[in-house]
């Protein structure tokens, strides 16, 4: 049996991200004092007790109106719901029981779902069964005072959604995945690369900028392996960024790159790279994530029988923090090649966590200095390299250990960086070289032990 899943919904600016990060232990779901911050449903996991489960969270429901992101909102809490095996609905203690709520509170009894009633926004111990009392109305069941900004309640809230669960030993263990952020400027085709992956609306998709605010999670399996896709806000330039919602999902995007094992750079075929591309390159380079360069779009572009290679060699060249990264063009409309970056990913994920022998790299290594010989210095010495070792994996990292590092220039630097890949592939995925200076009988001892090992 699955992980239990449980749906968090309500109208709107009641507190439903808020209690998601409670129930999460962190500050993941963008919180704001402003209606509709949430549109798409995201997932997070959880625990409790010996019980480990996944919370959904919703946009704000409102029934009675059609405007804008609201009928898509719907939409996507609907389909949270038929995935949960309960639902926890959430309202506000401090405004008290609305038209609104007796909407949502109608709809769900209507569900073949367990049901708890949690009045959010219960702070005062004296007053907050005061204020829970009201929501008896709504008929479904015993209303949970509770905070989800201070944490009061919701250890009874846990209690009682727990009971609803199956015996933790009949959960299967999650397998092991794959974390793939997808990162972009606005309107470059995000979402709608995430709907082309999971092969449903698991995104909202709109022409108005800035629609996805929060990084979505969404676990998609394939051949056995399982691959858990974030979709994030549009990236813009920091200068035109105001705080506020944008603010956050930016935010929430950054995150995502450091939470992730590879990265797909979405760009737009029609704009080309732009500056704005080139610096979430540097980001994701910094960060020591792999990377696979998705040119979106690509139906848009009229071409010719060079086209293709004319534009891989732009993008190559306008891409430098990124120049080690597969090109994939794709259209997330039409469905062309998107299934082929998931290949791209497979190959980079396994090269980002690839460790290489010792015997191995100094091969490699001797190979490319009896083609090029260190330079010396204006002094007439010479860089000499002992020997090198990696030192760990994702990305991986290569400690060469040499007489004075000061004497290898950055050219140098990057011809060794340069024939490790051609030499040992690490397609995909940045590869730090780190220069050590040593004592020269420091380094034969160093390199008796690593002989015998």
């Amino acid at each position: 049996m699955s992980r239990p899943i449980v749906a968090i919904v309500g109208r709107p600016n009641v507190g439903k991200s808020t209690l998601v990060n409670r129930l999460a232990g962190e500050r993941i779901a963008i919180v704001h004092d402003q209606p509709g911050m949430t549109r798409d449903r995201t997932y997070r996991e959880c625990f409790w007790g010996a019980h480990e489960f996944t919370v959904v969270d919703t946009g704000g429901l409102v029934f009675a109106d059609d405007t804008e992101f609201l009928p898509l909102i719907r939409e996507q809490a609907f389909t949270a719901i038929a995935q949960s095996c309960a639902v926890i609905f959430v309202v506000d203690g401090q405004e008290g029981l609305t038209a609104a709520d007796w909407q949502i509170g109608q709809w769900l009894r209507e569900q073949s779902l367990p049901v708890l009633l949690a009045v959010n926004k219960c702070e005062s111990a004296n007053s907050g069964l005061a204020l829970a009392g009201e929501f008896w109305q709504l008929g479904l069941g015993e209303p949970i005072a509770m905070s989800g900004i201070h944490g009061n309640g919701t250890g009874e809230l846990l209690d009682e959604l727990v009971k609803h669960f199956p015996a933790p030993d009949q959960v299967e263990p999650e397998p092991e995945e794959i974390k793939v952020a997808i990162i972009g400027r606005p309107n470059v085709g995000k979402s709608s690369l995430l709907n082309a992956f999971t092969g449903e609306k698991r995104a909202i998709v709109s022409p108005i900028s800035g629609t996805t605010r929060d990084a979505i999670d969404m676990v998609v399996s394939r051949d056995e392996k399982r691959y858990r896709l974030i979709d994030t806000a549009g990236i813009r330039r920091k200068k035109n960024v105001e705080y506020g919602p944008e603010f956050f999902g930016i935010n929430r995007a950054f995150k995502a790159i450091e939470r992730s094992d590879v990265v797909l750079l979405v760009i737009d075929a029609v704009d080309g790279v732009t500056e704005q591309d080139q610096k979430l390159a540097g980001r994701i380079n910094e960060e020591g994530r792999a990377c696979v360069i998705v040119v979106n779009k690509w139906d848009a572009v009229e071409k010719d029988s060079y086209t293709i290679y004319d534009y891989t060699q732009e993008v190559k060249s306008r891409m430098m923090f990124l120049d080690y990264a597969p090109i994939i063009f794709v259209s997330a409309l039409t469905g062309q090649r998107v299934t082929k970056i998931l290949d791209q990913v497979d190959i980079v994920a396994e090269q980002h966590r690839r460790r290489v022998s010792t015997a191995v790299l100094n091969e490699a290594l001797t190979e490319a200095t009896s083609w090029h010989s260190p330079p010396s210095s204006r002094q007439g010495k010479q860089g000499k390299i002992y020997y090198c070792t990696q030192v760990s994996s994702a990305p991986p990292a290569i400690v060469l250990f040499v007489n004075d590092p000061q004497r290898f220039n950055d050219n140098y630097r990057r011809y060794i960086e340069k024939q490790f890949r051609s030499a040992l592939g690490f397609e995909g995925t940045p590869l730090r070289l780190m220069w050590r200076g040593k004592n020269q009988r420091e380094v034969e001892r160093s390199s008796n032990r690593a002989t015998r090992v």
